[in-house]
């Protein structure tokens, strides 16, 4: 019997799609072993990269690189991760689901091992790329072990939490990971995500995935698409991590990449628009819905960039680290459990308006409330903003992908194309929204620095005044008055420069707000005018014939 032959399955255990595990009958004890196997996954997945981005200080002293310099450790994680899935799919439709979670999760084992022999920034970045591709398979892993931990009335309320758990990484990582180099340095992180991947080993080989039907599908091409599209993605997500830490027109090696991305994807979308069996399905990519639902996520994906750019930002700003933010992130996480247990709860398939536009809501309030932000604001006052964000975070995901899903369902053969789309909207929407955020906030704190600057003049008694205090402070250790003088000047341009800091941060949160209303805008007004062209439909085809005029 040929290994790609299909199956017997009875109805309630055929696979919903190629590649994906069969749904049999299982236990209540057996239903709680895959959710906590399928919880273990999703979170050692998360946390490769979250841990990295929130102590990014920290490693760059341990590998002696600069600020510029480390920020490629999470953009080689992405560079790799956002393209990946185009031969992963395919992986498992072929190799199978039990090859597919011991090659990977095994290689991310691997992985996390190697971070412990890393003594250089290249060979750091080499480790992080590589984990970009294993962390892309951990998080289809734990979706589908998180997906057999319900019964088939609420499967798809498995795939919301299990696309939900993954995103309690980040706010955790920044919980906890402060203890973890205190008891290792950089190498503690190192060893915790090992123990957790080793965990998670461990558990999916107790506990392996049901079987699902091979299938021979790999072609030649494939590799064609693959050796474009990848370094296009990678160029492009070089240069959206990097661009406004070496500045978009300062750096020649900008534009170099820049057009070099253009080439490649350009190519890649070429080769796929005219193969009788693509691997992305350009002409169902560019239909209405699926654009509008990758627009959707990309906008959205953009205005939560609040939290990573403009709230821990600021707090940065303010020379506060993450051992002063657990309070406010453990919000956070609270949040965004409760956004998981909220959508699974309120889920109705094939409807994004309602969980996009609540989403939307509580990014726009959460923004608000900060834009009003102070030097003296701390972590504390922002535990309401960022408690809504976290919560909206989650709970759009879901229905979102379900949506894009309804479509793979009906059209098996654009798997690959929306998981593409969705990978993308959420990874590319997540580096413009840090790049374009990043780059506003740059400008407006330039512009709000020239304006105080411009008012700083020893001819105000209130300027002289707090100059000589500034001075005065130092007449403990510094004898000279000039020295004194000059320390003072510095400390008010500091005091300058870290209240144009907090206005351009404030000006961030507001554009956050804006763009998310209009985004909630702009669905609302799309989903009106369906409505009214359904009732317009419904009254068409319930209004009688007009009777024939009869012959005189």
């Amino acid at each position: 019997m040929s290994r790609y032959a299909p199956r017997e399955w009875a109805e309630h255990e055929r696979p919903k799609l190629p590649g994906s595990p069969s749904t049999p009958l299982h236990t209540p004890r057996r239903r709680v072993a895959f959710a906590v196997v399928g919880f273990i996954v999703a979170i050692t997945g998360g946390l490769g990269n979250a841990l990295v981005t929130a102590n990014l200080l920290n490693l760059q002293g341990a590998l002696g690189a600069t600020s510029a310099e480390v920020q490629w450790l999470p953009a080689a994680y992405v560079m790799t991760n956002v393209s990946v899935n185009l031969i992963l799919v395919k992986f498992r439709q072929q190799f199978g689901l039990r090859a597919f979670t011991e090659v990977f999760l095994g290689l991310y084992a691997l992985v996390a091992f190697a971070h412990l022999f890393v003594h250089g920034l290249e060979s750091a970045i080499a480790v992080r790329a590589a984990h970009g591709i294993a962390g892309a398979a951990l998080s289809t892993l734990g979706l589908y072990y998180m997906m057999q931990a319900f019964s088939a009335e609420h499967r798809l309320r498995g795939l919301v939490v299990g696309i939900g758990v993954a995103q309690l990484a980040t706010p955790l990582a920044r919980i906890f990971s402060a203890e973890l180099l205190e008891f290792g340095e950089w190498r503690g992180l190192y060893l915790f995500e090992l123990g957790l991947a080793l965990i998670a080993l461990a558990g999916v080989l107790m506990l392996r995935l049901p079987p699902s039907d091979r299938m021979k599908v790999f072609e030649k091409t494939d590799f064609l698409t693959f050796a474009l599209f990848a370094p296009g993605m990678a160029l492009l997500c070089a240069v959206l991590s990097l661009g406004r830490i070496d500045w978009w027109f300062d750096a020649e090696w900008i534009g170099w990449a820049l057009a070099g991305a253009i080439v490649l994807l350009t190519s890649a979308i070429a080769v796929e628009h005219f193969r009788a069996n693509p691997l992305i399905n350009t002409r169902w990519l560019a239909s209405g819905t699926m654009v509008r639902l990758g627009v959707s996520v990309l906008l959205i994906r953009f205005a939560l960039s609040e939290q990573s750019t403009g709230a821990v930002g600021f707090m940065q700003a303010l020379g506060l680290t993450n051992d002063q933010m657990h309070g406010m992130f453990a919000m956070v996480a609270l949040g965004c459990a409760l956004g998981i247990v909220a959508s699974a709860l309120t889920l109705v398939p094939g409807r994004m308006i309602v969980p996009s536009s609540i989403a939307l809501a509580c990014i726009a309030i959460g923004a608000l409330l900060d834009a009003h932000s102070t030097n003296q604001t701390r972590p504390q006052d922002m535990m309401l903003s960022q408690f809504l964000i976290g919560f909206g975070s989650t709970y759009f995901l879901g229905p979102a992908m379900i949506l894009g899903m309804g479509q793979v369902i009906a059209q098996p053969r654009n798997l690959i194309t929306f998981v593409v789309l969705f990978g993308m909207a959420q990874n590319l929407g997540g580096l413009v929204g840090t790049a374009a955020l990043g780059t506003f906030q740059t400008a407006r704190e330039k512009y709000h620095s020239s304006q105080l600057v411009e008012h700083l003049t020893l001819q105000d008694p209130l300027v002289a005044a707090r100059v000589q205090a500034g001075a005065a402070a130092y007449a403990p250790i510094v004898a000279d008055p000039a020295t004194r003088n000059a320390l003072g000047m510095r400390a008010l341009g500091t005091a300058a420069s870290r209240e144009a800091n907090v206005l351009a941060y404030n000006d961030v949160f507001m554009l956050i707000a804006a763009i998310a209303l209009l985004t909630m805008v702009w669905m609302l007004i799309h989903r009106l005018r369906l409505l009214k062209r359904d009732r317009a439909l419904a009254r068409a085809a319930s209004s009688p014939a007009p009777l024939p005029t009869p012959a005189p």
